[in-house]
């Protein structure tokens, strides 16, 4: 995602599949199988170590965010995993971002929350993803400190339309704000919607506006570096 003056200041990685013989597989498809599965946790190992390895060629200010399934805090030594991936990139942990749902925080489990106490004591950023999408409870946001909310989409999406209601972006960012947290607008594709988010204190945006998902080679070119070595396999 983007600042509102188009300066890049992260890259969120995006698990994708492509099958051999069924070609592109949607991630709404297969990650709910690999969560029910348990599958999730080395997969997500996996993603974590390349994302890492990946966003050291970057330019330093430039973060990578990844994405964190409920399913992988259950087992025990996801810090241990985390910090391992951190390590073997050689990244600085403030250069990791990790986005986990609201149904994470709801939970309220201790074990949870000293995890997530762990990663923002590393110096990792955490973040909410797809914020407002579920749940009317916003008890969470006093027991865990977050770096930033990821406004949804659904809402971003009704920006610039007739008889559009900016209330309830209002109100996220507001809310944010006044806790100390960034704000980032998912889904934005207009011109109109990026000026509107900009208008309400947005802090960052990401979308299509700005550049479709993009491969490894792709987003190099569109930071400017020198290709690091193809990504690993996992075994």
């Amino acid at each position: 995602y983007t600042t509102l003056f188009r300066s890049i200041c992260c890259l969120e990685a995006l698990l994708r599949w492509d099958h051999p013989q069924r070609g592109p597989v949607s991630p709404a498809e297969f990650i709910p199988v690999a969560e029910e599965t348990g599958l999730i946790v080395p997969i997500g190992e996996w993603v974590l170590h390349e994302a890492c390895r990946v966003a050291v060629g970057w330019p330093k200010a430039i973060r990578v965010a990844v994405n964190l399934s409920a399913v992988q805090f259950r087992p025990p030594g996801l810090v241990a995993s985390i910090e391992q991936a951190l390590s073997a990139a050689a990244l600085d942990p403030n250069r990791l971002e990790l986005e986990i749902t609201e149904s994470l925080l709801l939970a309220d489990t201790e074990a949870t929350l000293a995890t997530l106490h762990q990663l923002r004591a590393m110096g990792v950023r955490v973040a909410m993803d797809d914020f407002g999408s579920g749940y009317s409870s916003l008890s969470y946001l006093q027991r865990f400190q977050l770096d930033a909310l990821k406004i949804d989409r659904s809402f971003v999406g009704a920006l610039g339309n007739p008889g559009e209601n900016p209330e309830i972006v209002r109100t996220i960012i507001t809310l944010a704000k006044n806790l100390g947290m960034a704000v980032i607008a998912e889904g934005v594709e207009t011109p109109r919607q990026r000026t509107i988010l900009q208008q309400l204190g947005c802090d960052y945006v990401q979308g299509w506006l700005f550049s479709h998902p993009l491969d490894q080679e792709a987003a190099e070119a569109l930071l400017d570096v020198e290709p690091v070595a193809a990504p690993r396999r996992p075994g």
